[in-house]
């Protein structure tokens, strides 16, 4: 069997079966890297060479953890779940929670998909934003799952379709940057307008998995236990500070700040330290204090950011096999000149790839490569093409174990330790977003 496919199929089983994403990704990793034909020293080495590439995506998750917990210290985040606790009433109808309960997964969803474009913060507002409300959702009894969905969807769909933040990065430094570099020498010119409107029609599949996911799948309700959300994330023998008007005044201004220089600056450990230091002159904690913080915080993201480390590992050894090239020539030798099988196959391949590496824009100039000159010979249109590697590679970053767009949202429903990262995050939002793509891609590659 392909190394490539062994690989994410041990690692997905393991993941699946509920033992640790971390050890999962290891152990697929191994088992990729022997049977792809590396030495024991080799697969170590190239797994040890992409550790290092996720340590500072770790660190930031580590900073941001530490920055949400002294948001949390704060008394604001408690404020505003409780002013939306007041907003809610008596809940004395159904439809009046029926009600409530869309505004709520609509304004979460209006936040992820601006969390890309207008401020393209990505997943940083989530620990900041979501463990507060989870006292509102629980009240409402609504499914977390269908939070989730609503959360991967803002975190992916944009930038699949608008090249504006980090869409700009996607679709045109990227994915058009690429597919004009693969078919320079055969002839292939794709313009930038190109790239958003032939991405518009798998873009449509996946905001169809979303209605299914928030008005069939999730729509019921779901019962949790009530949990001091602070004691969860906190030092224990701390407790949230009083609400005090120059304490909230300086808790906006952290997190404007923090946001603001990660805009800036493109770090969100530049972004978070200097909001932590904020929320210190404010009097929300002391700073001799600020090792219990990021201990604090650490504890809470520690898990992501090991799977984030191990994924860049896990991405480094599926290259070092060199199985992926022939992955792909493999697949095209048992279907001949069917163009439909083809695009099939692609889509197929680019799902396999991604659910390893977890990033569809590290997806990208591993498949272009190779894609473009197949995609050619079978005679797809220039518009087509676009379809084939942009939806091959974001196949899979909804739905992988190791994706921030399914880390990220686990990371700020979990707090509380009632939403499973496998079962309640990723499994959804592969069912609702990876099969609308695969046949909105297939229709839209053999349409256009």
């Amino acid at each position: 069997m392909n190394a490539v496919i062994l690989a994410v199929l041990v690692m997905v089983a393991l993941s699946l079966a509920r033992v640790s994403v971390v050890f999962a990704l290891v152990v697929g990793a191994l088992v990729g890297g022997l049977v792809g034909g590396l030495s024991l020293d080799e697969t170590l080495s190239a797994f040890n060479d992409g550790v290092g590439g996720g340590a500072q995506v770790a660190l930031a998750y580590a900073t941001l953890g530490a920055f949400a917990v002294a948001i949390s210290r704060s008394g604001l985040p408690d404020m505003l779940a409780n002013r939306l606790i007041t907003m809610l009433g008596k809940e004395s109808t159904v439809a009046h929670q029926a009600r409530v309960k869309m505004l709520l997964l609509v304004a979460v969803l209006l936040v992820a998909i601006s969390s890309q474009n207008a401020i393209p913060v990505h997943i940083a507002f989530i620990p900041v934003l979501i463990p507060p409300l989870l006292v509102v959702m629980n009240r409402l009894q609504l499914d977390r799952r269908a939070v989730a969905c609503a959360l991967t969807f803002g975190l992916t769909a944009p930038y699949m379709l608008l090249p504006v933040g980090f869409g700009a990065i996607f679709l045109n430094d990227i994915l058009l940057a690429n597919l004009n570099s693969a078919g320079e020498s055969l002839g292939l010119e794709i313009t930038r307008g190109m790239v958003p409107m032939a991405m518009a029609i798998p873009v449509g599949g996946m905001a169809i998995g979303l209605l299914v996911a928030l008005f069939f799948s999730y729509r019921g309700q779901r019962e949790y236990t009530h949990k001091d959300l602070v004691a969860s994330n906190a030092h224990q023998g701390h407790s949230p500070a009083t609400p005090h008007t120059f304490g909230l005044v300086m808790s906006g201004v952290a997190i404007v700040a923090a946001l603001g220089l990660q805009l800036y600056t493109g770090s969100m450990i530049v972004g978070g330290l200097v909001g932590i230091g904020l929320l210190s002159l404010g009097g929300i904690f002391k700073w001799r204090e600020a090792d219990d913080l990021f201990t604090s915080g650490m504890r809470m993201m520690a898990l992501i950011g090991f799977i984030m480390i191990s994924a860049a590992g896990f991405a480094e050894v599926m290259k070092a096999t060199g199985d992926i090239e022939s992955l792909v020539a493999g697949a095209f030798d048992l279907f001949g000149d069917n163009r439909g099988l083809a695009a099939l196959v692609m889509l197929l391949v680019g799902l396999f790839i991604t659910l390893g590496i977890g990033s569809s824009f590290s997806t990208i100039p591993i498949i272009a490569a190779i894609f473009v000159p197949l995609a050619v010979q079978f005679g797809f249109s220039p518009m087509a093409t676009v379809v084939l590697v942009g939806t091959a590679a974001a196949l899979g970053d909804a739905g992988s174990p190791a994706s921030d767009s399914t880390l990220g949202p686990t990371s700020g429903l979990n707090v509380d330790g009632q939403h499973d990262h496998m079962w309640d995050s990723v499994v959804p939002t592969f069912l609702h977003y990876n099969i609308p793509l695969i046949a909105f891609g297939w229709l839209a590659a053999m349409s256009l």
